[in-house]
Protein backbone atom coordinates (compact mmCIF):
# COMPACT_ATOMS: atom_id res chain seq x y z
CA UNK A 1 0.00 0.00 0.00
CA UNK A 2 1.78 3.34 -1.18
CA UNK A 3 2.05 5.53 2.15
CA UNK A 4 -0.89 8.43 2.57
CA UNK A 5 0.50 12.36 2.24
CA UNK A 6 0.01 13.22 6.56
CA UNK A 7 -2.56 16.11 6.66
CA UNK A 8 -0.32 18.88 7.88
CA UNK A 9 1.68 18.63 4.25
CA UNK A 10 -1.52 16.92 2.53
CA UNK A 11 -3.19 20.34 2.46
CA UNK A 12 0.14 22.37 1.76
CA UNK A 13 -0.08 20.26 -2.02
CA UNK A 14 -2.00 21.54 -4.65
CA UNK A 15 -2.42 19.46 -8.04
CA UNK A 16 -2.70 21.17 -11.01
CA UNK A 17 -5.11 19.86 -13.61
CA UNK A 18 -3.26 20.50 -16.71
CA UNK A 19 -6.06 18.64 -18.65
CA UNK A 20 -8.71 19.53 -21.13
CA UNK A 21 -10.97 16.76 -20.27
CA UNK A 22 -13.30 16.30 -17.53
CA UNK A 23 -13.31 13.09 -17.71
CA UNK A 24 -9.90 12.79 -17.24
CA UNK A 25 -9.94 15.83 -14.69
CA UNK A 26 -12.33 14.01 -12.55
CA UNK A 27 -10.29 10.48 -12.73
CA UNK A 28 -6.92 12.43 -11.68
CA UNK A 29 -9.03 13.20 -8.77
CA UNK A 30 -10.41 10.25 -7.57
CA UNK A 31 -6.85 8.90 -7.86
CA UNK A 32 -4.56 11.00 -6.38
CA UNK A 33 -7.25 12.31 -4.04
CA UNK A 34 -5.88 10.69 -1.19
CA UNK A 35 -2.23 13.12 -1.59
CA UNK A 36 -4.03 16.58 -1.85
CA UNK A 37 -7.11 18.50 -0.38
CA UNK A 38 -6.62 21.26 -2.96
CA UNK A 39 -6.56 20.76 -7.25
CA UNK A 40 -6.03 23.44 -9.52
CA UNK A 41 -8.92 24.57 -12.49
CA UNK A 42 -6.75 26.43 -15.11
CA UNK A 43 -7.66 28.28 -17.80
CA UNK A 44 -7.32 24.82 -20.35
CA UNK A 45 -9.79 22.70 -18.32
CA UNK A 46 -12.08 25.78 -17.53
CA UNK A 47 -12.60 27.03 -20.83
CA UNK A 48 -13.26 23.12 -21.73
CA UNK A 49 -15.50 22.22 -19.16
CA UNK A 50 -16.25 25.01 -17.44
CA UNK A 51 -17.77 25.76 -14.20
CA UNK A 52 -19.10 21.98 -13.87
CA UNK A 53 -15.79 20.57 -13.01
CA UNK A 54 -15.56 22.58 -10.14
CA UNK A 55 -18.45 21.34 -8.55
CA UNK A 56 -17.79 17.84 -9.66
CA UNK A 57 -14.52 18.52 -7.80
CA UNK A 58 -15.59 19.87 -5.05
CA UNK A 59 -18.24 16.66 -5.16
CA UNK A 60 -15.40 14.92 -4.31
CA UNK A 61 -15.00 16.45 -1.31
CA UNK A 62 -12.01 18.39 -2.48
CA UNK A 63 -10.97 22.26 -2.75
CA UNK A 64 -10.82 24.19 -6.23
CA UNK A 65 -7.56 26.76 -6.66
CA UNK A 66 -9.24 28.40 -10.09
CA UNK A 67 -6.21 29.79 -11.41
CA UNK A 68 -7.60 32.14 -13.73
CA UNK A 69 -5.34 35.09 -13.59
CA UNK A 70 -8.15 37.64 -13.74
CA UNK A 71 -6.47 40.96 -15.34
CA UNK A 72 -8.78 43.91 -16.74
CA UNK A 73 -9.95 46.56 -15.56
CA UNK A 74 -11.32 46.55 -11.94
CA UNK A 75 -14.79 46.74 -12.47
CA UNK A 76 -14.33 43.76 -14.82
CA UNK A 77 -12.04 41.78 -12.88
CA UNK A 78 -14.45 42.18 -9.47
CA UNK A 79 -17.14 40.86 -11.06
CA UNK A 80 -15.34 38.05 -12.30
CA UNK A 81 -13.99 37.06 -8.74
CA UNK A 82 -17.42 37.34 -7.24
CA UNK A 83 -18.61 34.66 -10.06
CA UNK A 84 -15.55 32.94 -8.68
CA UNK A 85 -16.51 33.25 -4.97
CA UNK A 86 -20.17 32.07 -5.79
CA UNK A 87 -18.70 29.25 -7.52
CA UNK A 88 -17.49 28.25 -3.89
CA UNK A 89 -13.86 27.99 -4.96
CA UNK A 90 -11.40 27.83 -2.39
CA UNK A 91 -8.67 30.11 -3.45
CA UNK A 92 -8.35 32.12 -7.01
CA UNK A 93 -5.95 34.65 -8.24
CA UNK A 94 -5.69 37.96 -9.98
CA UNK A 95 -2.41 39.53 -11.44
CA UNK A 96 -1.18 41.98 -9.22
CA UNK A 97 0.22 44.32 -12.53
CA UNK A 98 -3.71 45.32 -12.78
CA UNK A 99 -3.21 47.65 -10.07
CA UNK A 100 -3.50 48.90 -6.23
CA UNK A 101 -8.00 50.33 -7.50
CA UNK A 102 -8.39 46.54 -9.21
CA UNK A 103 -7.36 44.16 -6.55
CA UNK A 104 -8.83 46.59 -3.62
CA UNK A 105 -12.18 46.60 -5.71
CA UNK A 106 -11.66 42.91 -6.35
CA UNK A 107 -11.10 41.96 -2.58
CA UNK A 108 -14.08 44.84 -1.25
CA UNK A 109 -16.81 43.02 -3.55
CA UNK A 110 -16.03 39.17 -2.51
CA UNK A 111 -16.10 40.41 0.95
CA UNK A 112 -19.64 42.40 0.47
CA UNK A 113 -21.16 39.38 -1.31
CA UNK A 114 -19.43 36.89 1.04
CA UNK A 115 -21.01 38.65 3.85
CA UNK A 116 -24.55 38.94 2.70
CA UNK A 117 -25.21 35.51 1.38
CA UNK A 118 -23.41 33.99 3.97
CA UNK A 119 -20.70 31.96 1.89
CA UNK A 120 -17.01 31.51 2.82
CA UNK A 121 -14.72 33.75 1.51
CA UNK A 122 -11.97 32.77 -0.98
CA UNK A 123 -8.43 33.29 -0.76
CA UNK A 124 -7.17 36.16 -3.23
CA UNK A 125 -3.77 35.83 -4.12
CA UNK A 126 -2.17 37.87 -6.48
CA UNK A 127 0.27 36.97 -8.97
CA UNK A 128 3.47 38.32 -9.08
CA UNK A 129 6.19 37.31 -12.12
CA UNK A 130 5.64 34.59 -13.81
CA UNK A 131 7.59 31.53 -13.47
CA UNK A 132 8.38 31.33 -17.13
CA UNK A 133 10.15 34.66 -16.96
CA UNK A 134 14.07 35.51 -16.34
CA UNK A 135 15.49 38.76 -15.82
CA UNK A 136 16.81 38.98 -19.73
CA UNK A 137 12.93 38.38 -20.68
CA UNK A 138 11.43 40.76 -18.18
CA UNK A 139 14.04 43.30 -19.40
CA UNK A 140 14.34 43.06 -23.14
CA UNK A 141 10.77 41.71 -23.74
CA UNK A 142 8.44 42.75 -21.03
CA UNK A 143 9.90 45.98 -20.97
CA UNK A 144 10.36 46.50 -16.82
CA UNK A 145 13.31 48.56 -15.16
CA UNK A 146 13.72 46.02 -12.38
CA UNK A 147 15.51 42.51 -11.79
CA UNK A 148 12.73 39.88 -11.06
CA UNK A 149 13.47 39.72 -7.29
CA UNK A 150 12.88 43.24 -7.28
CA UNK A 151 9.64 43.52 -9.13
CA UNK A 152 8.52 40.26 -7.36
CA UNK A 153 9.07 42.33 -3.78
CA UNK A 154 6.90 45.39 -5.34
CA UNK A 155 4.31 43.15 -6.13
CA UNK A 156 3.87 41.30 -3.25
CA UNK A 157 3.77 44.56 -1.35
CA UNK A 158 1.42 45.62 -3.46
CA UNK A 159 -0.95 42.74 -3.14
CA UNK A 160 -0.06 43.60 0.92
CA UNK A 161 -1.42 46.79 1.02
CA UNK A 162 -4.92 45.88 -1.83
CA UNK A 163 -5.63 43.36 1.40
CA UNK A 164 -4.98 40.31 -0.84
CA UNK A 165 -4.27 37.02 1.28
CA UNK A 166 -0.71 36.20 -0.35
CA UNK A 167 0.72 36.11 -3.98
CA UNK A 168 1.75 33.28 -6.16
CA UNK A 169 5.80 33.80 -6.59
CA UNK A 170 8.19 31.56 -7.48
CA UNK A 171 10.32 29.39 -4.80
CA UNK A 172 13.32 31.66 -4.92
CA UNK A 173 11.30 34.69 -3.84
CA UNK A 174 9.43 33.20 -0.99
CA UNK A 175 11.83 34.16 1.79
CA UNK A 176 12.21 37.56 0.35
CA UNK A 177 8.42 37.68 0.53
CA UNK A 178 8.15 36.11 3.94
CA UNK A 179 10.62 38.96 5.33
CA UNK A 180 8.68 42.16 3.37
CA UNK A 181 5.06 40.90 4.18
CA UNK A 182 5.13 39.14 7.10
CA UNK A 183 4.57 35.20 8.07
CA UNK A 184 0.82 35.62 7.89
CA UNK A 185 0.98 36.49 3.81
CA UNK A 186 0.30 33.17 2.12
CA UNK A 187 2.75 32.65 -0.56
CA UNK A 188 1.92 30.13 -3.62
CA UNK A 189 4.73 28.45 -5.38
CA UNK A 190 4.04 26.88 -8.67
CA UNK A 191 8.22 25.78 -10.87
CA UNK A 192 7.86 22.89 -8.03
CA UNK A 193 9.90 19.93 -10.10
CA UNK A 194 10.76 16.84 -8.79
CA UNK A 195 14.18 16.19 -8.83
CA UNK A 196 13.67 13.61 -11.57
CA UNK A 197 11.73 16.05 -13.78
CA UNK A 198 13.02 18.78 -16.25
CA UNK A 199 12.07 22.08 -15.80
CA UNK A 200 10.36 22.42 -19.20
CA UNK A 201 9.35 25.76 -20.07
CA UNK A 202 9.58 27.48 -16.17
CA UNK A 203 12.99 28.78 -15.26
CA UNK A 204 12.80 29.79 -11.78
CA UNK A 205 11.92 26.15 -10.06
CA UNK A 206 12.65 24.81 -6.78
CA UNK A 207 12.01 21.01 -5.44
CA UNK A 208 9.10 20.00 -3.17
CA UNK A 209 11.52 20.05 -0.05
CA UNK A 210 13.31 23.32 -1.21
CA UNK A 211 10.07 25.42 -1.45
CA UNK A 212 8.69 23.95 1.90
CA UNK A 213 11.78 24.73 3.59
CA UNK A 214 11.81 28.58 2.11
CA UNK A 215 8.57 29.04 3.80
CA UNK A 216 5.99 28.11 0.88
CA UNK A 217 2.43 27.97 2.10
CA UNK A 218 1.28 25.78 -0.85
CA UNK A 219 3.46 24.18 -3.54
CA UNK A 220 1.83 23.51 -6.79
CA UNK A 221 2.41 20.25 -9.17
CA UNK A 222 1.32 19.35 -11.99
CA UNK A 223 3.10 17.93 -14.95
CA UNK A 224 5.79 16.25 -12.64
CA UNK A 225 3.14 13.81 -11.49
CA UNK A 226 0.84 13.42 -14.09
CA UNK A 227 3.18 12.66 -16.83
CA UNK A 228 5.54 10.04 -14.79
CA UNK A 229 4.43 6.70 -15.55
CA UNK A 230 2.98 6.28 -12.36
CA UNK A 231 1.47 9.04 -11.06
CA UNK A 232 0.47 7.33 -7.57
CA UNK A 233 4.06 6.31 -7.32
CA UNK A 234 5.57 9.82 -7.93
CA UNK A 235 3.36 10.92 -5.13
CA UNK A 236 4.57 8.83 -2.84
CA UNK A 237 7.92 10.06 -3.21
CA UNK A 238 6.96 13.34 -3.56
CA UNK A 239 4.66 12.71 -0.42
CA UNK A 240 8.80 11.25 1.70
CA UNK A 241 10.59 14.06 0.32
CA UNK A 242 7.86 16.53 1.70
CA UNK A 243 8.64 14.80 5.05
CA UNK A 244 12.00 15.78 5.34
CA UNK A 245 11.49 19.67 4.60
Amino acid sequence: MPQKCPKKWKEKLIIALDVSDADRAISIVDSLGDYAAVFKVGSELFVTAGPAVVRDIQSKGKKVFLDLKFHDIPNTVSKAAVAAARHGVYMFNIHVSGGLEMMKRCRDSVDEVCFKENMSRPLIIGVTVLTSIDNEILKNEVGARYSVKTQVKHFASLARKSGLDGVVASPHEISMIKQECGQDFLVVTPGIRPSWTPPDDQMRTATPKEALRNGADYIVMGRGILKHKDPVNALELISLEMLTA
